[in-house]
């Protein structure tokens, strides 16, 4: 994010804030989980292949993208041959996509049960969760975070309506979620913040 705690402008468009350092972090980062998980809105606004060049299709983790309503393009590039896509959507949803696998819910989207059925099913059992902020901001709400990080790099946005890394409809919890800072590494011209939810 930004220095204001912006993740793009408010026109939603991609903006350059990670440094070469951590995007070498962050390529690291997403060899170490079975899965990496978006919401449609990050697919639709980024368009990102979510993979990790040096690996081929059996060793990248598995993309898993949350899309309720069917919006996901059929051209998006996380539907692309490089590495195996999950798609999450509301039974009432009827579209097909060409992926490894479609899982649909009933009602309310409920993580927790969603998680069960990724490990039960297809042995997920860590997902790197890279966005957008509403999608970061259920899993707070669910408590279902173990760790955050996050990459404050030297650029102001700015706007009122500007998207942040943990968006939606207000505070994720009664009184927020109380985090607990356990590192901070200057990664060239910003730094990477590392905190894990306050145990009660």
């Amino acid at each position: 994010m930004s220095a204001d705690g912006k993740i793009a402008g408010t026109e939603r468009k991609q903006i350059r804030i990670s440094s070469d350092e951590d995007k070498t972090r962050v390529r690291e980062l997403r060899m170490k989980y079975d899965a990496i998980l978006v919401g449609v809105g990050t697919v639709l606004a980024d368009d990102p292949h979510l993979t990790v060049k040096e690996l081929d299709y059996d060793t990248n983790p598995i993309r898993i993208v949350i899309d309720p309503h069917g919006r996901t393009p059929d051209d998006a590039m996380v539907l692309d041959e490089r590495a195996p896509t999950v798609m999450i959507t509301s039974s009432e949803c009827d579209r097909e996509w060409d992926c490894e696998e479609t899982i649909r819910y009933d009602g309310e989207l409920c993580l927790s049960d969603i998680l069960g059925i990724l490990a039960e099913e297809i042995g997920i059992e860590s997902i790197l969760v890279e966005g957008g902020g509403e999608t970061i901001a259920s899993f707070f709400r669910e408590g279902l975070v173990d760790r955050y990080t996050v990459f404050v790099g030297g650029l102001i946005i700015g706007g009122r309506t500007a998207p942040t890394p943990a968006d939606g409809d207000g505070w994720v919890a009664e009184e927020g979620v109380k985090m607990v800072l356990k590192d901070s590494t200057v990664r060239g011209n910003g730094v990477v913040l590392t905190f894990e939810p306050e145990k009660k």
